[in-house]
């Protein structure tokens, strides 16, 4: 296959009670909730019928569950690179209250203390990228919302603090893929309705 061939579906995890509460998660485990579960079902619905060549998740519970609630969890491989960006002492905090004690903070731009540099999260993204472009053909990706956001600027050749760019909400699909031979975002943030 070409370089210019297949597509990547990134599949956002379903509600959790930090992502409802506006929580940075990053490496906290926390589970779906029951909504969160019933929006993981649906993706399955939305991406039923559809072959990958490959199905990669984080190895967090939330991105597992959605992944296994999809109907995917029997084939998917996990990759610690598709882990949420380490969000070290901003870990469970909302941006609200971070911007008490740093008036106008921003992640994208001034990252946090003890945790990961958006460089770093740009890097895993592009082992993620290679990975799937190696694949030949389709790859779903089920993960979380800052990484794939990165991911997505990576795929477009844009720096990884771009990712800012591309609100990603809970049980989204987006499909990333190309036009010609320039990679092109096809779809972005579809929430996944029941019909």
């Amino acid at each position: 296959m070409s370089a210019a061939s297949g597509q990547l579906f990134l599949v956002r995890h379903g509600q959790t009670e930090w992502s409802r509460d506006g929580r940075h998660t990053g490496r906290t485990d926390v589970p779906l909730t029951p909504h969160g579960r019933h929006e993981a079902a649906l993706v399955g619905r939305y991406l039923s019928g559809h072959r990958f060549a490959l199905v990669l998740t984080s190895p967090l519970g939330r991105a597992l569950e959605t992944c296994r609630l999809a109907g995917f969890g029997g084939v998917a491989l996990e990759r610690d690179d598709l882990r949420e960006w380490d969000y070290g002492e901003y870990e469970g905090r909302t941006t609200a209250e971070i911007r008490e004690e740093r008036p106008g903070w921003t992640l994208w731009r001034d990252g946090v203390p003890g945790g990961e540099p958006v460089d770093e999260v740009g890097s895993r993204a592009d082992a993620v990228i290679a990975e799937a472009r190696a694949a030949g053909g389709d790859v779903a990706l089920f993960a979380h919302g800052h990484v794939l956001r990165i991911l997505a600027a990576r795929w477009l050749g844009l720096p990884a603090r771009d990712g800012s760019l591309l609100a990603l909400d809970p049980a989204t699909v987006s499909i990333l893929g190309y036009e010609r031979e320039s990679p092109v975002i096809r779809l972005w943030n579809d929430k996944c309705e029941s019909s």
